[in-house]
């Protein structure tokens, strides 16, 4: 019965993967991403059609949360915006279009625990303020106007950051999605779900108590495009710092988050 299945699902992956062509295969560069993974090829055609507006939290003058780490600082906006480069290398390599709101043209992806601190990051080359309304109405502005020029029918943007609470905290990932808004809903869920799947499948007694619910964010409401706001976590709890000071957990997030935009992608269809 079990080769069955397995068979079953074979087949059905390889129904489901439309075949590459021929400049799809070649290799392509995004310098954002550092030298050593600069170059990346096009493996898979699931996102092929879809377009997404990545942003990392805080960024320029502002460093965000920040926690402490075997006597060094963590500062939310590094390891946001690290977790956001690997989420986009993820999403490009499976046919997407993404556009990276922060940008850092210093720091690429980053394999060490303690991520230095910089005022470097640009809202897609432009400075960032340090007045909150300002940040937030510039990010906004950057991903509408993209939005607009957009013709793709699916278009999402992904607001990652990280929480902090008392240190005695350990949270799970939260999503949060615009109020009434059907598709940001739909998508918050899938990531729940991909989540809970995860956890159920690497550590079957952990557990998983991330929630989904509405929140009204300043840039929930004035991105145009779908969104998803996450919080991945504590900066302040020992355990929850795991989930970002080991690059293998930051890939982790990445891949999960791009599991279930993938489904939610099919959905679509």
């Amino acid at each position: 019965m079990k080769t069955k299945l397995w068979i079953f699902g074979l087949c059905c992956l390889l129904w489901v993967s439309p075949s590459l062509d021929a400049k799809d295969k070649k290799m392509h560069y995004e310098p954002l991403f550092g030298k050593a993974l600069a170059s990346y090829s096009v493996t898979s055609n699931s996102l092929k059609g879809a377009v997404f507006y990545l942003v990392s939290g805080h960024g320029g003058p502002d460093p965000g949360c920040i926690g402490r780490y075997q006597g060094k600082e963590l500062h939310e906006d590094e390891y946001a915006y690290d977790i956001v480069l690997r989420l986009g290398r993820e999403l490009l390599k499976r046919g997407a279009k993404v556009y990276f709101i922060i940008q850092d043209k210093k720091d690429g992806i980053r394999e060490t625990a303690i991520l230095n601190n910089s005022k470097r990051e640009t809202c897609m080359g432009k400075p960032i303020p340090l007045n909150q309304v300002a940040r937030l109405r510039q990010r906004c502005e950057a991903i509408n106007g993209l939005y607009r020029k957009d013709k793709s029918n699916y278009k999402r943007a992904i607001f990652i950051h990280v929480d902090s609470r008392s240190r005695g905290k350990q949270t799970d990932v939260y999503f949060y999605h615009a109020p009434g808004s059907k598709y940001g809903k739909r998508l918050a869920t899938q990531l729940q779900k991909t989540f809970r799947a995860k956890y159920d499948r690497h550590q079957p007694n952990r557990g998983f108590d991330g929630t989904v619910s509405e929140r009204n964010l300043f840039v929930l409401r004035t991105a145009i495009p779908y969104s998803v706001f996450m919080e991945l976590g504590n900066i302040q709890n020992k355990q929850d710092q795991k989930r970002l000071v080991i690059p293998s957990n930051r890939q982790a997030l990445a891949n999960w988050i791009t599991d279930a935009i993938v489904a939610d992608y099919k959905k679509s269809k």
